[in-house]
């Protein structure tokens, strides 16, 4: 028996964006990786050794979140650390459920440099 090969050509598939188009393409960078800052009293105590923590996308990596500041804030983000807080099961009234989860980072800046956001505390 003979062997033949043949040849197959891979097809390539040109993905279109949905008629709506996405809705993040507006939005800057900072706006779709920074979600908020956090306001807690671990932020606060902090914000004296100029760390600054920030609720994150959960799709974002460090070097978003550096980009992402240099372009909200024009600061020079030093040491970025990132972490993921898991959702927890809570009963509501007998009915089982969760907490949202999040992703935050926890920033650290160099001398002389600050978030005036963080300020007046």
């Amino acid at each position: 028996m003979a062997l033949i090969k043949k040849d197959v050509k891979k097809k390539t598939v040109k993905r279109e964006t949905p008629k709506g188009g996405d809705s993040l393409q507006g939005q800057s960078l900072a706006e779709r990786v920074l979600l908020s800052a956090r306001m807690t009293e671990k932020a606060y105590v902090l914000n004296t050794l100029r760390q600054y923590v920030f609720r994150v996308a959960k799709t974002a990596t460090k070097d978003e979140v550096r980009r992402a500041l240099g372009a909200a804030y024009g600061v020079h983000a030093g040491k970025i650390r990132m972490i993921n807080i898991a959702p927890k099961k809570r009963t509501f009234g007998g009915k089982v459920g969760k907490t949202a989860g999040m992703k935050k980072a926890i920033v650290t800046l160099p001398e002389g440099e600050e978030i005036v956001l963080f300020k007046g505390a």
